[in-house]
C-alpha cells in the first residue's frame, strides 16, 4: 500500500517538521510505503510527482494551513490538524488502511472547514483581512512613491493646485503611479474574498472592490474607498462560500469555480453595492460636505477638529474627500485658511505611522518598521494613503491615534492662520511656497505627528519576536494565509539567518558579515553552550540561566535586550512544544553571532506546553536581527525531526558528561 502525506503548519517551521518524521516513522513501523511532502517556510521539500499521485491508494494532509487539493480529485484524502500529524500518525495510517476515508471531489470541504476543530484558535476575520492587506501594500508603494517623485520634479504651483505639465515626462511617471493606486481598493478585496472563498472568490472580491473605488456606479463623487473595498471583499468572500455549497449534480461541479461561482457571486455583490451600500454611501457624503459649508463662521476650532478627524478617518477615502473638495472650494472663494488646515492633517498620518514604526521596536516587527520609512516619505509629499497598511492591520488603535494627531494638528494650523493656496497637503506645499505662515505649517505637523506617535506608542501592544508582518513590499511572509500563530507553536518565523551580525555598540548599528554555513547543530553549538545542570525552577529562571551561557560565551551582550525578545516570544504562544522539550528562540540586536545553548533541567520547568509536560530538555536559539537567509529554518527543522525520536530523548537525558551530550547532538542534521 502506498500512502501520500502532506504536513504544514501556520508559519511552516517546527511543527511541518515533526509531523512528518512521526507519520515516516509509524508508516515504516506499519509496513506502508509513505512519501511525505513538507509545505514549510523553506518551500515546499519532497513534492509528489503526477507518477506518485497516481500509485497511492490516499493522501494524508495533517495541515492547520489551507493546502490547495485540486490534484487528489478523486483520490482517498483523509485532512486534519498538524497536531494530529503528530500525536497520533499510527491512527491516521490505520484509519487510511481500512478504507474509512472520503473520495475528494473538486467542491468537497475546503482543508480550512474540515480542519475546523483542530485548528489554533484565531480570528477568522482578521486572518481574512490580513490577507488582502499584504497583498494591496506593494501598489500602495508604487503608486505613493512614483507620484510623490512625479510632484517634486515636476509639479508647479496654480491656482488650483500642483500641476504637472501633460507635455513632461513626470505627467507619465505620475500616470503609472496613479495606475498602481487604482489597483489598491480591488486588490484588497479580491485577496480578502480569496481568503475565505478560495480561488472563487478572486474574481468577484476584485469586481466588488473596484465598484466600492469608483463611486459612478452609485452616484458618488469620491467612491467607498478602502473601506468599501474592506466590506466588498468580505461580502464577495462570504456570498461565493454560499454557492460554493449548494449540493449540485457532478456533471455541473467541474464548471462551477470558474464559471457558476465568480459570475452569480459578482453579480450579487455588484447588484448589493450599487443598488443598497453604494446610494446611501452617496447620500451620506453630500449631506457632509453640506454641513461643512453651514458650519463655517459658527466655531473654527470646532471646525478644524472636524476636518482633520474626516481626513484621516479613511486616509483618502470618501470621508477624506468630502473634507478635501470642501477644502478646494474655499481656495475658489478666496479662503485659504481651510485648506491650511487640511494640508496638515493630511500629511499627518503617513509621517506618523513612519515616524512610530521606525522608532519604536517594541511595537512593530523590523519588516513593518522597514516600510515605515516609504509611509513617512509618503506623508512628507501629502500621500494618506502611505498609512492605510497600518490602519488596515490594527484599525481599533491606529485610527483613532491618527485622528487625534490630525485634529491637533489642524487646530494648531487654524490658531496659526496657515493658509495654503492649491490643493493639496504636506510639506511639499510648503517648500513649493504655496502655504502662508511657514513656520505654524511644520510646527502643526510636527505637534500633531507627535500626539499621534505618542498615543499608537500607548495604544498599540508590544509585538510577540517574529510576528509575521503585512506592512511593507517584498515583506510579505506568506500571504496565503500564514500569518496566524499556532496556539502553542513555536513556529513563528524568525526572519534571520546564520549570518554573523557584528553590533557596532558605540553607534548600535549592525552590519552583516559573512555567513556561516550550518550542516548540523553542533556547527553552532560547542561544548561550552552546553549545561547539564541546569537549577532554575521557573521558566524565567531558566531563561536567565541560558541567556548566561550565551553571554559568557561573548555570543550575546549583556546590555542587549535579547531576553525581552525570548519573553516576547513566549508571550505570543509558548515555546513548549510537548514531550518535555521547550525550544525558547527570539533575534536581537544583543545577539553577536548565531547560537543555541542546550541545556537539562532534570525535575522539569513548567514551559505551558501543550501535553502538559514539563520541560526537561531545552534548546534555546539565539540569531542576529540583521540578516539576509533563512538558515535558522533549518535549526528548527533539524532540531524538530530528530526530537521525534524517543530513543534519542532518552539518550540525552540519561547523559552525564557535556562531552556525551556534544556527541549526541553531531547526530542532528
Amino acid at each position: 500500500m502506498k500512502i501520500l502525506a502532506i504536513t504544514s503548519c501556520p508559519n511552516g517551521i517546527a511543527h511541518t517538521y515533526m509531523a512528518a518524521e512521526n507519520l515516516q516513522k509509524a508508516g515504516a513501523k506499519l509496513g506502508v510505503e509513505l512519501k511525505v511532502e513538507t509545505q514549510g517556510s523553506i518551500g515546499v521539500e519532497n513534492q509528489f510527482t503526477e507518477q506518485d499521485i497516481r500509485e497511492a491508494d490516499g493522501i494524508i494532509i495533517a495541515a492547520d494551513k489551507t493546502v490547495v487539493k485540486d490534484r487528489f480529485v478523486g483520490k482517498k484524502l483523509l485532512v486534519v490538524g498538524v497536531q494530529d500529524g503528530i500525536r497520533r500518525p499510527e491512527e491516521l495510517i490505520q484509519q487510511m488502511i481500512k478504507g474509512d476515508v472520503p473520495v475528494y471531489q473538486a467542491q468537497s470541504k475546503s482543508a480550512e472547514d474540515m480542519t475546523g476543530e483542530n485548528k489554533p484558535k484565531q480570528n477568522p476575520i482578521y486572518r481574512h483581512l490580513m490577507n488582502g492587506v499584504s497583498y494591496m501594500v506593494p501598489f500602495i508603494v508604487i503608486g505613493g512613491l512614483l507620484i510623490a517623485v512625479a510632484l517634486t520634479m515636476g509639479g508647479v504651483k496654480t491656482p488650483g493646485g500642483l500641476v504637472i505639465p501633460e507635455d513632461s515626462i513626470w505627467k507619465t511617471i505620475e500616470s503609472i503611479g496613479g495606475a498602481a493606486f487604482t489597483f489598491m481598493v480591488p486588490i484588497l478585496a479580491g485577496f480578502i474574498a480569496m481568503s475565505i472563498a478560495d480561488r472563487p472568490g478572486l474574481a468577484p472580491g476584485m469586481v466588488g472592490g473596484f465598484i466600492a473605488a469608483n463611486g459612478s456606479f452609485y452616484g458618488s463623487e469620491a467612491g467607498a474607498g478602502f473601506i468599501g473595498g474592506i466590506i466588498a471583499g468580505f461580502l464577495a468572500g462570504y456570498v461565493a462560500l454560499a454557492i460554493k455549497k449548494i449540493k449540485v449534480p457532478r456533471s455541473l461541479q467541474p464548471i462551477m469555480p470558474i464559471i457558476v461561482i465568480p459570475v452569480l457571486a459578482s453579480l450579487v455583490v455588484g447588484l448589493i453595492f450599487v443598488f443598497v451600500i453604494g446610494a446611501p454611501v452617496a447620500d451620506l457624503f453630500e449631506a457632509l460636505t453640506v454641513w461643512l459649508a453651514g458650519m463655517q463662521g459658527t466655531s473654527s476650532i470646532l471646525l478644524a477638529l472636524i476636518l482633520g478627524a474626516m481626513i484621516s478617518f479613511d486616509m483618502g477615502g470618501p470621508v477624506n474627500k468630502v473634507a478635501f473638495l470642501f477644502g478646494s472650494a474655499m481656495i475658489g472663494e478666496g479662503n485659504y485658511e481651510i485648506m491650511g488646515q487640511i494640508a496638515v492633517a493630511i500629511c499627518v498620518p503617513p509621517i506618523a505611522m513612519g515616524l512610530a514604526a521606525m522608532i519604536n521596536k517594541r511595537k512593530f516587527t523590523p519588516s513593518e518598521r522597514e516600510a515605515g520609512k516609504a509611509t513617512f516619505t509618503m506623508g512628507l509629499f501629502g500621500i494618506t494613503e502611505g498609512a492605510i497598511p497600518f490602519a488596515a492591520q490594527d484599525p481599533l488603535r491606529v485610527i483613532p491615534s491618527i485622528m487625534v494627531g490630525s485634529m491637533t494638528g489642524s487646530v494648531i494650523a487654524m490658531l496659526g492662520s496657515v493658509g495654503d493656496s492649491v490643493a493639496h497637503g504636506g510639506p511639499i506645499v510648503a517648500v513649493l511656497g504655496a502655504v502662508d505662515h511657514v513656520l505654524m505649517f511644520f510646527i502643526a505637523v510636527m505637534v500633531g505627528a507627535a500626539v499621534s506617535v505618542i498615543m499608537v506608542s500607548l495604544l498599540k501592544k508590544d509585538v510577540a519576536v517574529g510576528t509575521p508582518a503585512v506592512v511593507g513590499a517584498g515583506a510579505i511572509e506568506d500571504p496565503a494565509g500564514a500569518s496566524e500563530a499556532s496556539a502553542v507553536d513555536v513556529d513563528a518565523p524568525l526572519a534571520v539567518d546564520s549570518a554573523v551580525a557584528s553590533n557596532v555598540i558605540n553607534n548600535s548599528t549592525a552590519t552583516e558579515a559573512p555567513a556561516i554555513r550550518i550542516e548540523k547543530l553542533t556547527d553552532i553549538v560547542t561544548p561550552d553552550l552546553i549545561n547539564l545542570n541546569l537549577v532554575g525552577t521557573t521558566q524565567d529562571a531558566v531563561i536567565d540561566e541560558m541567556i548566561g551561557v550565551l553571554e559568557r560565551n561573548g555570543a550575546v551582550r549583556a546590555d542587549g535586550d535579547f531576553k525581552q525578545a525570548i519573553l516576547a516570544r513566549e508571550q505570543e504562544s509558548s515555546t513548549g512544544i510537548g514531550m518535555n522539550i521547550a525550544i525558547p528562540h527570539g533575534k536581537s540586536d544583543a545577539v553577536l553571532k548565531p547560537s543555541v545553548v542546550f541545556g537539562i533541567q532534570q525535575d522539569g520547568v513548567d514551559w505551558k506546553s501543550l501535553d502538559g509536560s514539563e520541560a526537561k530538555l531545552i534548546f534555546m536559539i539565539a540569531v542576529p536581527r540583521i540578516s539576509k537567509q533563512n538558515a535558522h529554518l533549518k535549526v528548527l527543522q533539524m532540531l524538530s525531526r530528530k526530537l521525534m525520536d524517543d530513543d534519542f530523548r532518552e539518550a540525552l537525558l540519561a547523559v552525564t558528561t557535556k562531552e556525551e551530550a556534544y556527541q549526541l547532538l553531531d547526530q542532528v542534521h
